[in-house]
């Protein structure tokens, strides 16, 4: 018997950085995502088995010792490495899942790894099904992060997100704990609603990837060693009061100023610049999606699809989607 999980992948279209802190974020499921198919075979020679497909063929495969979840062999030391580890952290919060005869896992991700649209999060998820344990503390014990991806994985349409217990979400977002010898500590509380959010400008809106896989866990480390709550909290409130203003709006302009002041709000909590400065020719407005200087951003624009891409292919970009192409909305 095969079992079969699917997990979405995701944007993070307000809160980026601040959902850390407590802030109202606003994300995005997407059409792309990442299935998990879980094969107990007939054979018990103590083994799992581990092969990963990306769009372009095989990702990397892995054999591991199921006893103690070492690796055997593999064609990807680094990724094999870090397989481990997520196996491990689910061992401890289930020390009966990987009972029996072999494991075959097989992975396929509907985009390209380097998008970062969701690889990790969507991984974790689906193996969180697959092992009955709870996904936000699968997370903490492996990548970190504020858990809004999670959230996502298996949302059907746009959501609200926001971390209420901040003490126990700061201690989840600085990374990962060590899986041996570490009590788990308390899961912070997250919340997550769907929101109604279909306006009728989305021909207008265009995800575009600057071609720079950034490192989340990184990014979410940087930004928590050199920021004060205090200091940061009317920004929380202004980037919190964006994210319930966003569903409401009725014009691509008035869409595009939210945008803009949101950008604005976090390139002076972050200290960079927006993404804007780099494309100033542009007409209409450019926001940053996740971790800035890489991955994707949202471009607003009364350009159509046509022009949007002849536009960014100018300036090496290539992968463009519109927002209905690509985000969930049922």
């Amino acid at each position: 018997m095969i079992q079969k999980h699917y997990s979405n992948g995701k944007f993070l279209l307000t809160g980026e950085y601040l959902v850390l802190k407590g802030a109202l974020a606003m994300a995005l499921p997407l059409k792309l995502g990442q299935s998990l198919e879980v094969e107990q075979l007939e054979t018990n020679n103590e083994q799992i088995q581990w092969k990963a497909w990306r769009p372009e063929g095989r990702w990397f495969s892995v054999t591991l010792n199921r006893e103690n979840l070492v690796n055997f062999s593999t064609d990807d030391p680094d990724k094999a490495m870090r397989l481990c580890q997520i196996l491990q952290a689910i061992k401890q919060l289930n020390p009966k899942a990987f009972e029996g005869n072999d494991i075959q896992f097989t992975t396929r991700l509907d985009f390209d790894p380097n998008w970062g649209l969701g690889s990790s999060s969507t991984l974790i998820a689906n193996l969180a099904r697959w092992a009955n344990v709870n996904p936000y503390e699968l997370l903490k014990l492996t990548f970190g992060g504020s858990g809004y991806d999670i959230a996502c994985a298996t949302a059907e349409q746009p959501i609200y997100y926001q971390l209420v217990n901040l003490e126990s979400a700061l201690r989840q977002a600085q990374g990962p704990q060590q899986v041996k010898g570490v009590e788990p500590v308390e899961t912070p509380t997250p919340i997550a609603e769907i929101v109604d959010f279909n306006p009728p400008f989305t021909e207008h809106l265009f995800f575009v990837y600057q071609g720079q896989k950034q490192s989340s866990s990184k990014e979410i480390k940087a930004f928590l060693e050199k920021a004060n709550p205090i200091d940061l909290q009317n920004d929380i409130e202004a980037i919190s009061e964006i994210s319930r203003a966003v569903p409401k709006c009725e014009s691509l302009d008035e869409f595009a100023m939210l945008m803009q002041c949101h950008e604005r709000i976090i390139a002076r909590c972050i200290g960079q610049e927006p993404v804007q400065k780099r494309f100033p020719d542009f007409e209409g407005v450019l926001k940053s999606l996740g971790a800035w200087g890489g991955d994707f951003i949202l471009a607003t624009t009364e350009w159509d699809k046509n022009q949007v891409k002849e536009y960014f292919k100018g300036k090496g970009l290539e992968v463009v989607f519109g927002y209905k192409e690509i985000v969930l909305n049922q």
